[in-house]
This record gives C-alpha cells, sequence and structure tokens, in this order.
C-alpha cells in the first residue's frame, strides 16, 4: 500500500513531495512537447536554485493514443536498465489524424486529431488536461504530478551528498476521475469488478482466486469516461482508485520516471483495439485447444493405466475429449523439472502418446521454468551459467516449491535455446501443448541476471520471457494459428500467447463468482482467451456446484476439468452419472457452436477485442451494464448468465429488446432484470436482439467441416445489419463463407458476400414466423432451406 498524502493538505510522515508546481522551460517542437517543471514556484531568480525539477515529453506513437514522461534523474538505472516492454511489435501504423503543436503566452498544447494534451505554463498555475475535442477526458491539475521521498534520512540535506538515493524514491501521476467515472482492468483481479476504492499493486504473486493478490497483473486499465490508461514498465506500480484522493487514480511508481499512454475510443472496444496495437493482439489458437481438456489433477496419484481408463471411461459416456493434459506428475517428484515422463509410471511415453493420438486426442504437459537440484539437468544448467545468480556469481536457489531448485534465466540467448532444444525432445514424441505453470515465484534481493536487467523489473517481466520462448517452441513445430499454451502468470503482451486459465479457486459456488470476474477483468486487460478449473481447484466440489461448473466452463472459449487432490472425471463426483449427462450434453453443444466461437476467435486475433465479454463492451450506452460481474457476452451476439446458487435461480439483466435462448427456445423482453430457475441442463444463453448465430452439426471432434448443413440462428430486429462468417475448418484463420443479414419491415434478406455453400443450409428466424422465402424453401415449422450455392434469400415475415 502506497500513501503518499495525509489527507488533501499534508503528506504523510516522513514523505517529502516535490510537486509540479510552474513550468520553466517549454517547447513546442514538430511532433511533440517538451517542458520542465520546477517543484518551486519562481518568484526571483535564487528560486532556481535547490529547485528539483521534472522533465516531460509529450507525443503521441499512433492515432488515439497520447503518451506522456516525466522524468527526475534520467541517468539512472531505474530509467536506463532493462528489461522494457516490446510495444508495437507488428509495428507503428502511421498516423491518418494529423499531429499539431502550438505555444502562446499561457500554454502549450499537443493534439493528434480530435485528442488534445495542453499544458499550463502560467506562473504557480501548472496543469496538464488532456481532452477528446471540447470534452475533458481526465487531468493532472494541482499537486498531481511529483517525485517522492520517503523515509527519515531522506529528507535531511546531508543526504544528497552521503548517498543520494537513500529512503525510497518514486514517481507519481493522480489523474482526476469524473463524477460517477469508473475503472476496469488491472489484470485478472478477483475482488470488486469495478476498480474503485481500491488499492491495486502490480506484483505477480500465487495467492489463489480468494485474495488481492492475482498471477497476472496487467498495468493498464479502462475508464467509464471514454479513455483507458496504459502503464508501460514492468516495475511495482500502485494505484490508488478513490482509495487515498476520493477523486483521483493515484499511480506510483518506484525510481526516477513515469510514463503513460493516454487511449482514447468512441467506445470501451476501441481502446482495447487500440491498447492491443501497442503491446500485441492475442495469437489465434487452433481449433481443436476450443473442445474439452482433461486434467489428471495436480497431487493425485496416476499412471498409464489412469490416464487409459478415464479416456476410455469418457468414449464410454459418450464425452468426447480433445485434449489430454498431465499435470506435475509425470515428472519424478523432487526432480522437476527434468522434462522427461517418468519411466516407473510412463515406461513407453511416446508409445502411449501416438496411441492417445491415434484417438484423436491431443496431449498437453505441464512445466514450470524451476530446475529441481536433484533433475538430471541441473548441473548442466548450473556450470553452463543458466541460471539466475546471486550477487557473488553462485546459483539462486530456493526450497519453496521443489528443493533446491534454480531459476532459468531467460535473459541469456543459449539458456533459451537449451530450454527450447528440452521441449523439442517432448514434441518430438507427440506434445502439442505446454501448460506453462508458475513463473511468479522470481527473485528479486541480490539476484543478478545474464543481460543485467534489473531484478525488481523482471519479476513481473519474467512471465512474459518464459511464455514467449515457450510459445516459439509450438510455433516454430506447427505454425502459425496451431500453437497455444495453457498459461498462468501474465503481464502487459502476455495475450501473444494464448490460452490463458484463472488459477486456483476453491470449490464453492462463491468462488466460480469470483473466476469470473477474475476472467472479466483479465479480458478488459488485452486478453483475448481464457480458461478456469471446472468445479475448482482445492476441495472437491458437491455435485450440483460441479454440473454448474460445467456448464459456465463449456461456455467460456476455453474449457478444462482439473483439480488438485481429486480427479474431475465426471462418475466420480456424481456417482448418479447425472454428471456426466450433464457434460456430455454442454460438450455437444460447444461443438455444434464452433463456427460461431471460431469465428469471434478469428475477430479477437485480427482486433483483440476478447471471446469473453463484459457487458458494457456491447452495450456501453446502457447506465445499467456498467456494474454487471456475474453475466457476460461470449463474443457479440451471446449472452451467458451462469447459475452462481444451490436453489438453481439466477438474476440477470437483459439490454433492451427480445433476447432468444438457444438452450429453451424462449423469449425474453429488455430492458430489465429476470429471475429464473432452470435445471442443470440449461441456464440463460441468449441471443441477442438483431444477432445471428452460425451452429454447425457437432459430433465427436470440433474440427469438422463447419459448413456442412450448418444452420444460422437470427434474431431479427428492425434495421440490423449483421455479418455471419463460417470459418474454414482446415485453413485457419479464413472463412468459407460470410453472410449479411439485414431486415426492414417484414421483410429480411439474406446476401452471401463471400464464398458459396456445397451444401444445403437452413435459416432459423426465432422470434418471427417466416411466410415465404425467395431463394429457399419454407417448411411447416417455419425453417428455411437454402440450397447449395445460393447467393440470395429474401424472406416475409408474418
Amino acid at each position: 500500500m502506497v500513501k503518499f498524502s495525509h489527507g488533501c493538505w499534508h503528506p504523510a510522515p516522513d514523505t517529502l513531495i516535490d510537486w509540479a508546481v510552474e513550468t520553466v522551460k517549454a517547447q513546442a517542437r514538430e511532433d511533440s512537447l517538451h517542458f520542465v517543471t520546477a517543484s518551486k514556484p519562481i518568484n526571483f531568480r535564487g528560486d532556481t536554485l535547490n529547485n528539483p525539477t521534472l522533465t516531460h515529453h509529450v507525443s503521441s506513437p499512433i492515432d488515439n493514443v497520447i503518451y506522456l514522461s516525466s522524468t527526475h534523474w534520467r541517468q539512472q538505472k531505474s530509467v536506463t536498465q532493462a528489461p522494457n516492454f516490446e510495444l508495437f511489435p507488428n509495428g507503428q501504423e502511421k498516423h491518418a489524424a494529423p499531429i499539431t503543436t502550438s505555444k502562446d503566452d499561457e500554454s502549450l498544447t499537443f493534439s493528434v486529431g480530435d485528442l488534445s494534451a495542453t499544458v499550463n505554463t502560467q506562473p504557480k498555475a501548472f496543469d496538464l488536461v488532456f481532452r477528446h475535442r471540447k470534452k475533458q477526458l481526465t487531468k493532472l491539475g494541482w499537486r498531481s504530478i511529483g517525485y517522492v521521498k520517503e523515509g527519515t534520512t531522506a529528507l535531511h540535506p546531508k543526504a544528497n551528498y552521503t548517498d543520494p538515493n537513500k529512503g525510497k524514491r518514486w514517481v507519481t501521476y493522480q489523474l482526476q476521475l469524473g463524477v460517477g467515472e469508473k475503472v476496469y482492468g488491472l489484470g485478472e483481479r478477483f475482488g470488486p469488478f469495478a476498480k474503485n476504492g481500491q488499492t491495486i499493486e502490480m506484483w505477480n504473486d500465487d495467492g489463489g482466486t480468494g485474495s488481492e493478490l492475482t498471477y497476472k497483473n496487467i498495468p493498464f486499465f479502462i475508464t467509464s469516461a471514454g479513455y483507458g490508461v496504459f502503464i508501460p514498465t514492468s516495475s511495482f506500480v500502485s494505484l490508488e482508485i478513490q482509495s487515498e484522493r476520493t477523486t483521483r487514480v493515484n499511480i506510483a511508481v518506484p525510481g526516477e520516471s513515469l510514463s503513460i499512454y493516454l487511449i482514447h475510443g468512441s467506445s470501451p472496444k476501441d481502446i482495447l483495439s487500440s491498447y492491443s496495437k501497442i503491446t500485441g493482439a492475442p495469437a489465434l489458437p487452433p481449433a481443436w485447444t476450443f473442445g474439452l481438456w482433461l486434467s489428471t489433477s495436480f497431487t493425485t496419484n496416476y499412471d498409464e493405466n489412469t490416464v487409459t481408463s478415464f479416456l476410455d471411461g469418457m468414449k464410454e459416456r459418450d464425452i468426447p475429449v480433445s485434449v489430454f493434459h498431465f499435470d506435475c506428475f509425470w515428472m519424478p517428484g523432487f526432480e522437476w523439472c527434468d522434462y522427461e515422463f517418468d519411466k516407473d509410471y510412463f515406461p513407453d511415453a511416446k508409445g502411449q502418446l501416438q496411441r492417445m493420438k491415434d484417438k484423436g486426442v491431443r496431449i498437453c504437459v505441464w512445466i514450470n521454468p524451476y530446475i529441481a537440484q536433484e533433475s538430471s539437468i541441473f548441473d548442466e544448467a548450473a556450470e553452463k551459467g543458466y541460471f539466475i545468480k546471486r550477487g557473488d556469481g553462485s546459483v539462486w536457489q530456493y526450497d519453496f516449491w521443489q528443493a533446491g531448485m534454480g531459476f532459468i534465466d531467460f535473459t541469456n540467448p543459449d539458456a533459451c535455446k537449451w530450454y527450447q532444444e528440452k521441449l523439442q525432445k517432448l514434441v518430438d514424441i507427440g506434445v502439442d501443448s505446454f501448460k506453462t505453470d508458475f513463473g511468479e515465484r522470481i527473485p528479486t534481493g541480490d539476484t543478478v541476471y545474464f543481460d543485467g536487467s534489473d531484478p525488481a523489473k523482471m519479476h513481473n517481466y519474467y512471465a512474459y520471457l518464459y511464455n514467449k520462448v515457450t510459445f516459439e517452441v509450438l510455433e516454430k513445430n506447427y505454425g502459425k494459428n496451431n500453437a497455444a499454451l495453457f498459461a498462468r502468470s501474465a503481464t502487459a503482451g502476455c495475450q501473444q500467447f494464448p490460452v490463458h486459465w484463472g488459477g486456483d479457486p476453491y470449490s464453492t459456488f462463491e468462488a466460480m463468482a469470483e473466476t469470473l470476474r477474475g476472467g472479466l477483468s483479465l479480458a478488459l486487460s488485452g486478453f483475448g482467451y481464457w480458461a478456469h478449473d471446472i468445479g475448482g481447484f482445492e476441495g472437491k466440489p458437491d455435485p450440483a456446484l460441479f454440473k454448474r461448473w460445467i456448464a459456465f466452463g463449456l461456455f467460456s472459449s476455453h474449457s478444462r476439468l482439473h483439480g488438485s487432490a481429486s480427479f474431475r472425471v465426471p462418475w466420480l463426483i456424481d456417482e448418479t452419472e447425472e454428471a456426466s449427462k450433464v457434460l456430455k450434453h454442454f460438450v455437444s453443444i460447444k461443438h455444434q457452436l464452433m463456427p460461431y466461437l471460431y469465428s469471434q476467435a478469428i475477430t479477437t486475433h485480427h482486433t483483440g477485442i476478447p471471446m469473453l465479454r463484459a457487458m458494457f463492451l456491447e452495450y456501453p450506452s446502457d447506465p445499467a451494464v456498467w456494474h454487471l460481474d456475474q453475466q457476460y457476452m461470449l463474443g457479440d451476439s451471446l449472452l451467458v448468465a451462469p447459475v452462481f446458487s444451490e436453489d438453481d435461480t439466477v438474476t440477470y439483466y437483459l439490454p433492451k429488446g427480445e433476447w432468444y435462448g438457444i438452450l429453451d427456445q424462449k423469449l425474453r423482453k429488455g430492458p430489465g432484470y429476470v429471475t429464473e430457475t432452470f435445471d442443470f441442463f440449461t441456464l440463460p444463453v441468449l441471443l441477442k436482439p438483431g444477432g445471428a448465430v452460425a451452429m454447425g452439426k457437432g459430433g465427436e471432434k470440433v474440427e469438422y467441416d463447419w459448413a456442412d448443413g450448418f444452420k444460422v440462428l437470427v434474431n431479427i430486429e428492425e434495421g440490423m445489419d449483421a455479418t455471419v462468417d463460417i470459418p474454414n475448418h482446415e485453413t485457419l484463420g479464413e472463412s468459407v463463407l460470410s453472410l449479411r443479414i439485414k431486415a426492414s419491415g417484414s421483410e429480411a434478406s439474406v446476401d452471401v458476400i463471400e464464398g458459396k455453400s456445397n451444401s444445403t443450409w437452413e435459416l432459423v428466424v426465432v422470434n418471427s414466423k417466416v411466410n415465404s422465402a425467395n431463394g429457399g424453401e419454407v417448411s411447416s415449422e417455419g425453417v428455411v432451406s437454402v440450397a447449395p450455392g445460393a447467393s440470395k434469400v429474401v424472406i416475409t415475415l408474418l
């Protein structure tokens, strides 16, 4: 907790703040602003002495984004030392909007299109206002940019000579919040959805899902006022969000410099798209990852026979499994990670994996970046200098997890190559994916990296290097759009290496709900695809909870059965076998939804807009949706409201219009709240007004010809203009067919705007009865059958 003030007027004890109070140098350059602020007003020339300054820079890397940096001493390690985020991985787009700068007697102004930053340069009147056109987005006003010194010794004048860095040093921005303005994002956070009133600290930690700690700290937030803020440092960052000052977001970073990207958008989606240009868009996961993942769980006893019995049991119950995951104990205890199967339990690992793959099951194995002292590869890595070291040159070792473990130093190119060679051997015997667990327990004290990186800045950044180096192995072997991790730790940019899952929740309804809050916050931080442990990780779920979590899990982009000390095959949790039937039911529905789900995944890959969407991403103009955290949009057209209660009831909110339940075929009308009761085989999954969803035939695999005999559910709304894409299940990232659906009055048209259908497909209008169809045949049920190769269908409605 970093609070520098005591109320509105006084600094905290043992704290000195050099606030920016007056601009003493102001330059409007061709494409940027350069200005210097003093911490004491200049009344006469002597005030230029003993007056610490901050140097500021304003520019724009791309349209709709303003960059601001402020530095105290610019040649200190906290400013110059690596690591730094790899920003704009796909290059910077050229500005379409003009950049202008100006200077007059009272101000400096920088503009990129309609977005501007204006500096007040009048004496004793410094502030910095961000506007879109004439509307103020936020500002850094009186006592809002400062250099902070903490600790009694840091305040003594002699400290500047004996040790100028004595005490803690920070730079802070304190951004003004408007009336009613809400703040969201900042990574995978499991507490209240809106972050107002909270202290948030960017420091990756293994704390489960039931605390303020998180595995994925992302220094980016989005607001209800039309802008987002990215803080481009992997360092510790503290944010006091209406918690220290009730009208401000206080940002503090240790060291000598602080910078932000202020991102404007006409909608929250636009803000996320611009953010993805800065830090990278999510890669497109292969289609097989969207099927069901079955895990051994964590500390369970299992061997080849266990794995075979689970897969056989699922097949006997007609429950398709896309991926089987081997958790930790595929390697011997005390030897994690040697990246080799335990021969006592898996004597023929290569043969076993091939037999599984022959049945259509992909393989994922658990790994982490820590090498135990008893691992067969520990001495090799130590001798070659592949571990993080202490200041005395020895290996940084630790007992908290694996005894005597060392940490792979991913700043060393040779260590990266060595690590990738170990993973390559696993790929060679049939492994398709890696669960990149951990990456949070990274040392900071007395720590030396190969490239001289700052250990404090590396603590969060380590997750980026770890996941990137691992992802590269899979992409090299399987190609673009065919690589996928199952990752836990993350920082900004890690969304490029999907998929991410939510860590370790308890097996309770409350933990199920907090899991969703974490996923929504992570999605609002630029992460496109997301999963969670169905049934919870800690504890054994009771059958009712497990069945409700199954429905939630299968209506997430990615779906995995996983636990801690107990297996998650359904027949061991629910002896009545109802859980098996529920799982079969929802897996089947997800397979049918693959044309829709994968088209949404492609959109996520291209735009950075996540598949898991807080309601305000789709309905930003409805003030009622901004606080909703127990429901979500899955893609742009389906509303999902999981059942989080033992009494089978759920209350959820509907924006304006008629909503169609794709599971129960019922219409609900918004705006307003709805309370309903559901059995275990259904829940609210509603097609939005004016929405259209393509569904395929389904079957045993998620990878089938999605364009063969598909149907399109259409929820007609006056003036609708919707596009439906049927992706190519083989050439991932491309479409076989694109339809455009328009409606006006009692008539609707469906145009094939790209590709063609090679089979008959169906058009199902869910909220009206079809009277006639030109270009299709209407059945007695009102379903329109469209012949192969048809380019247009016009229907009239009763």
